[in-house]
């Protein structure tokens, strides 16, 4: 599996690019510069690994995704769980329920949603 971890950083400049694609890669290194105050060099540097991922593709300068930021955000929490809980959802929950209690509607969604997952 490709590597889907990405810092704080890497995603919030993924999400620009998800909000602008296909955009020009001198643009989005106006981007940088405007959101995160960054060099032309950083960007184009975190717009380089992102590709190098296999989450976006830089063509002729022209930049776009190759996976829905759905998909991305899916993939990299699979990863985490899967890393920090040896890939148990529930240990996860139990670990996030430990410090912030549900309300009645997250419970029922998450009811909802576990419905839907079963095979």
């Amino acid at each position: 599996m490709a590597e889907f971890r990405a810092g704080t950083a890497e995603a919030r400049f993924a999400d620009l690019i998800w909000e602008n694609e296909p955009v020009a890669s001198g643009q989005l290194a106006k981007f940088g510069e405007a959101q995160f105050q960054w060099k032309k060099t950083t960007s184009f540097t975190v717009l380089g690994r992102l590709c190098d991922k296999g989450i976006f593709k830089n063509d002729k300068g022209i930049v776009t995704s190759l996976i829905s930021r759905e998909e991305f955000y899916a993939r990299h929490s699979e990863q985490y769980v899967e890393e920090a809980f040896g890939g148990s959802l529930p240990a996860f929950l139990a670990a996030f329920g430990t410090r912030k209690k549900l309300s009645e509607q997250e419970a029922e969604e998450l009811k909802r949603l576990i419905e839907g997952m079963r095979r």
